[in-house]
């Protein structure tokens, strides 16, 4: 992202009228907090003293605002004043040449030069010259502006230089520090520096709180030490970092919402179509066939019958009488035969057991515990002694050719199942008198006919559970842990602290929704905190991790438990 869509997208987000921490901002206002004194300072020092007046201080600490302030306070009327910087002009004929084309001239010496400043001040014109990064001036410059400060009898330039530190030294060397007076600036306090940053903020038609959490002023001050410039970069990177956050949070939506990926949700769709056609078949093994039909590869129709077991009626025992005694539905974990083999082996057997077959119909998958060498008018006789059988590993080929569904047997000719039915038409015929079998056993498996898909996971609720609080809130107040990330996604929060010993996350509530924050390590003071930095990985160094107490912490865990 360039600088200017990334100030675009800041705009547009926490609507300013324009970037409050660029470098030059529409109705710029000075803030008067401990520079107003010193500016005033400055005026005065120039008009008693004929000396260089000098104002250092680090990068960001705002020399270059103090020098505009101080060309803005200046009179008007009385006071020309010329600005330049070392950057373009550090050595000292380019810097009085541009000096002397400001007050209409073509000198490039210090007699020439002072020759258009006494007259000048003949009219009531006082010239003051400043010059920006005046560290970069070279010595020959730096003794040119000392004498032009100095003056001769018909006149003297005012001489203002906004340096850091590292000019300080060199005019100790070249003997001109007693020549010159230092004034050095001072970063802000806490208080201070909020201010600051309401000042800017207001300015861009927005409020501190609007922007700004107590968190992250804090982080803004501790960062940039109070100085002004610095407060103006870490005040812009914490809002585009909160916007990259917002970002991240609502991509990782999107691919959550989006569901299953495109080939999952059709291998879905081909399973439910297949199902359907099964159903809509109504038999089994119509349904089996179309689907071996349907795929090509007859292996697929064993598959399909394992996946249709579950919905197979209630097992049951059937008699020569025509009576059924349903079997516990702890029967269902006997292994089902598969069609072809119960094809086989009711080829091999005998018209006896075809004759039972034809004449009582049994639903598909039903065991039926009947020896195959005994006659029907003794399995009539032994049945109130017969109780369901145990499950057996494995079926043997008699207990195979009994266990095979009905209907997937090739039927045999109807001539000879009469045979042993009009020897003894008694047992065929159903007593009238006995009750019909109890419906409740066989509804538990018809509720199980069609097994509900399972109930999906019910999805976690919106503020997430609360990290380590414990953890937090049994740290001491003063001491300090490293502050890694905020996500808006409590998973990518567990998992990075799960990176290691030493990493925790905690929730907080910003903005009116949960953020999970993810820090490491306790440290007793923040310089060993910004110390550890340098020991963590690239990817975590690159996010800018900072020092924080655990007082803060604990004050934000119990403002997101109320």
């Amino acid at each position: 992202m360039t600088s200017l869509s990334a100030d675009e997208a800041l705009i547009e987000r926490y609507q300013f009228s324009h970037n409050p921490f660029s470098a030059r901002v529409p109705g710029f206002r000075f803030f008067a907090a401990r520079r107003k004194p010193l500016l005033t300072e400055l005026h005065q020092r120039s008009q008693r003293m004929a000396l260089v007046q000098i104002v250092c201080g680090p990068q960001g600490s705002g020399k270059t605002l103090m020098r505009q302030a101080l060309v803005a306070s200046s009179n008007k009327h009385n006071v020309l004043c010329l600005v330049a910087t070392a950057r373009q002009y550090a050595t000292a004929r380019d810097l009085l040449q541009h000096f002397s084309e400001g007050l209409g001239g073509h000198y490039a010496d210090c007699d020439g030069l002072l020759g258009q400043v006494a007259r000048l001040a003949q009219e009531g014109q006082t010239v003051y010259l400043l010059v920006d990064d005046a560290e970069r001036l070279h010595d020959d410059a730096l003794q040119a502006l000392v004498q032009l400060a100095v003056g001769d009898r018909d006149g003297r330039a005012h001489v203002f230089l906004f340096a850091r530190e590292t000019l300080l030294p060199r005019l100790d060397m070249l003997g001109e520090s007693e020549r010159c007076q230092v004034m050095h600036l001072s970063p802000y306090s806490f208080p201070e520096t909020c201010a600051y940053l309401a000042q800017r903020i207001e300015g861009a038609k927005q409020s501190l709180e609007a922007v700004f959490d107590s968190e992250q002023l804090e982080r803004i001050h501790e960062e940039s030490a109070g100085w002004p410039g610095e407060i103006n970069r870490v005040a812009a990177e914490v809002l585009h970092e909160a916007l990259l956050a917002e970002e991240a949070g609502g991509a990782r939506a999107g691919a959550a919402s989006a569901g299953l990926p495109r080939r999952h949700v059709l291998a879905v769709l081909g399973v439910l179509l297949m199902l359907g056609a099964l159903v809509l078949f109504g038999k089994q093994g119509n349904g089996l066939d179309w689907l071996a039909r349907l795929s090509g590869d007859p292996a697929s129709v064993p598959a399909a019958e394992e996946a249709l077991a579950p919905v197979a009626e209630a097992p049951a025992i059937v008699f020569a009488d025509g009576q059924s005694v349903p079997l516990p539905l702890a029967g269902q974990a006997q292994p089902l035969l598969r069609e072809p083999l119960a094809r086989e082996v009711a080829r091999t057997q005998g018209a006896e057991l075809d004759a039972v077959h034809a004449a009582q119909p049994s639903a598909a998958g039903n065991v039926l515990p009947l020896a195959p060498t005994t006659p029907a008018p003794a399995a009539a006789a032994s049945a109130p002694a017969v109780t369901p059988p145990a499950p057996t590993p494995a079926p043997t080929p008699a207990s195979a050719a009994i266990s095979a569904p009905a209907p997937q047997a090739p039927a045999p000719a109807p001539a000879p199942a009469p045979a042993p039915v009009a020897a003894k038409p008694a047992p065929v015929t159903p007593p009238p008198a006995r009750p019909a079998p109890a419906p409740a056993p066989a509804a538990a498996p018809t509720a199980r006919a069609t097994p509900p898909a399972p109930a999906p996971a019910p999805a976690p609720a919106a503020t997430g559970s609360a990290g380590d609080n414990s953890w937090y809130l049994g740290q001491p107040v003063g001491q300090y842990t490293l502050q890694l990330m905020g996500t808006r996604s409590e998973a990518s929060a567990r998992q990075l602290a799960g990176a290691g010993a030493g990493y925790h996350y905690f929730r907080k509530v910003h903005q009116g929704q949960p953020l999970y924050v993810v820090t490491y390590g306790r440290f007793a003071n923040a310089s060993a905190a910004r110390a550890a930095v340098a020991a963590l990985p690239a990817r975590l160094q690159a996010g800018k991790p900072w020092p924080r107490t655990f007082a803060s912490i604990q004050q934000e865990i119990r403002q997101a438990g109320r």
